[in-house]
């Protein structure tokens, strides 16, 4: 019971700095992300606005970003991570590659929500004398929009992960954590704690997403 009093204070700094690295790469993402994911729709061939080169080009940054795996990404871009925060280690640090890699992902998913919306209403709104730009901001997004949340929620829960991963190179968060504290220390309780609360996390934040976008589908 001592020693958990003792480790108690760390396993809740790294909730918080996993927390803090999700959120802030969610939001980067999000804002990144989405209009990366428009593009990729729109300049599609037979879309809004076709530009097959743009297309081709964009789509193979982001398979290129999606193809690599989490761990070598954070090698690959300490330089750029280094450039910005001044370190490759820490949270905030973390917050880079996270967001590099997770960009990809999202654009993807915003891609097949996009694409899901019916074309007959595109064609309505275009009848109707609106402009191609109107037609993303009045129709593509709204009625994605329980798509796209859908979306984010699987990217969140796919930064969770993300982010346990950089804990093995001094991402911070709850997999330094567990790796300091459980793994290096031999103590399985202190690693399957860690699972557990990761778990729970994942859990909640998959429920609420869930439960977001169903409202969202009935509005």
């Amino acid at each position: 019971m001592n020693d958990w009093n003792r480790v108690a204070p760390q396993l809740v700094e790294a909730t918080w700095e996993t927390l803090y690295m999700v959120g802030v790469s969610t939001l980067l993402t999000v804002l990144i992300g989405v209009p990366l994911g428009v593009l990729l729709t729109i300049t599609a061939p037979g879309a809004l606005s076709p530009r097959p080169a743009v297309h081709r080009a964009l789509g193979l940054v982001v398979n290129l970003g999606r193809s690599l795996p989490f761990i070598i990404l954070l090698v690959l871009v300490a330089p750029v991570t280094r450039g910005i925060v001044g370190t490759t280690i820490g949270s905030t640090a973390t917050i880079v590659p996270l967001t590099i890699g997770a960009v990809p992902f999202l654009a993807r998913l915003v891609e097949t929500s996009l694409r899901e919306v019916s074309p007959g209403k595109v064609e309505a709104t275009l009848a109707m004398g609106a402009r191609r730009r109107d037609v993303v901001r009045t129709v593509l997004l709204p009625e994605a929009l329980p798509s796209l949340v859908a979306g984010v929620t699987v990217t969140v829960v796919a930064l969770i992960s993300y982010s346990a991963m950089a804990g093995a190179v001094g991402g911070g968060g709850l997999g330094d954590f567990a790796i300091r504290y459980g793994y290096q220390q031999f103590r399985t309780d202190i690693t399957v704690a860690t699972v557990v609360l990761l778990l729970v996390v994942v859990q909640l934040l998959q429920w609420a997403g869930d439960r977001w976008a169903r409202r969202l589908a009935h509005v």
